[in-house]
């Protein structure tokens, strides 16, 4: 109880002081996460589409596949990441590995399923015949589609609140393929990790207070924008 009193103390100590190392690992930590989250929505959601709208062969293994990818061990992407962006990897020669780009890009592989599926979800959760209404009232397919989005706004958002939240909680890839470099690649997820490893639980406790703070804030404007959109129902 003690260590959980000081860490709140010391949580206030560091934001009231505008701690530079504290407030530098928040930056990026947002950085990062929204980079991350902006792939993985520009990904996912027409994937998700995709796999809604469209017949094909294998549409059900690899709608299995993106089912499966919501449970995907962040520490496996992490692996098989580092092992294409090591000196003697695929990607080696980009030199990308314990750069915050190859965390982004991790980041984003891990939420991108988590988006896909919800969005998926969305998309059939509307009457299958809305689409052929409104082709059939003379729009093409790039507007119906646009409609179709619209209509599933409240689910899709639901899929990006999930994303978010996957993505900033995010730890092991991280490490993993940032390594957790003081000033290039420390996060708030991974500093908690060290300080930890450490032995400075009242430090600890004060970063993932910040970081609950953080995360409660922006997924509470996501909600409130998800809310927005359903009064305009």
């Amino acid at each position: 109880m003690d260590n959980i009193i000081q860490g709140i103390i010391k949580a206030v100590e560091l934001l009231v002081s505008g701690n530079s190392d504290v407030f530098q690992v928040m930056a990026l930590t947002l950085t990062v996460s929204g980079l991350a989250t902006a792939i993985s929505v520009a990904l996912g959601v027409p994937l998700g589409l995709w796999l809604a709208l469209k017949d094909f062969w294998g549409k059900q293994v690899l709608t299995s596949l993106v089912n499966f990818g919501m449970g995907l061990p962040p520490v496996v992407v992490g692996l098989v990441v580092s092992l294409f962006l090591w000196r003697y990897g695929p990607l080696g020669n980009f030199n990308l590995m314990y750069t915050p780009t190859a965390m982004i890009f991790t980041q984003a592989i891990i939420a991108l399923p988590i988006v896909a599926s919800l969005s998926l979800a969305a998309i059939l959760s509307i009457n299958p015949k809305l689409r052929w209404q409104l082709l059939s009232m003379g729009a093409t397919p790039w507007q119906a589609n646009w409609l179709l989005i619209k209509e599933a706004r409240l689910g899709l958002m639901a899929a990006v609140i999930a994303g978010f939240g996957r993505i900033i909680s995010e730890v092991g890839a991280s490490m993993m393929v940032g390594g957790n470099i003081k000033g290039q690649t420390r996060v708030l997820t991974t500093a908690i990790v060290m300080e930890v490893g450490k032995g400075n639980y009242d430090i600890a406790i004060a970063i993932s207070l910040i970081l609950l703070l953080i995360a409660y804030s922006i997924i509470m404007f996501l909600t409130i924008l998800q809310y927005d959109k359903q009064s305009q129902l």
